[in-house]
């Protein structure tokens, strides 16, 4: 099922570890990688549910691109346990150009094959999805 436009074939670990976040809560994190060479996304990262949101921040290289899916709890005003599922787009400055276009390229058809995504979020650096942010959108 590759793109025509960016030939890249989604791996369907990828959507199995998906499926384990968002129904069994399996995973707190996932972060998937682009291999070029095999021209497929993959699972680079799971992380564990007691992992915290610094441990998948630091599981970002800081000058690769990535995509990755967390799943943030958190109370909302009324006091309800709530949580939401974040597609986070990493294409950091620093990264190569090509890099970028790749990733920019096959973000959307990726998204698709990950039903139930609730908020996407673009980050260049790492201030644009600090904490802060994420409990911004999720609320």
């Amino acid at each position: 099922m590759a793109n025509a436009a960016s030939g890249f074939a989604v791996d369907d670990d990828c959507k199995i570890k998906f499926l384990d976040l968002k129904a069994k809560r399996t995973y707190r994190f996932i972060v998937f990688k682009i291999e070029e060479k095999q021209k497929q996304v993959i699972v680079e990262k799971l992380g564990e549910p007691a992992q915290s949101y610094e441990d998948f921040t630091a599981s970002l290289p800081a000058d690769e691109c990535r995509y990755a899916v967390y799943d943030f709890d958190f109370v909302t005003a009324e006091n309800c346990q709530k949580s939401r599922i974040f597609f986070i787009a990493w294409s950091p400055d620093t990264s190569r150009v090509r890099n970028k276009m790749i990733y920019a390229s096959s973000k959307d058809r990726f998204k698709r094959e990950l039903d139930g995504i609730q908020i996407e979020l673009q980050a260049t650096d790492p201030t644009e999805m600090d904490l802060d942010v994420i409990r911004s959108r999720a609320s």
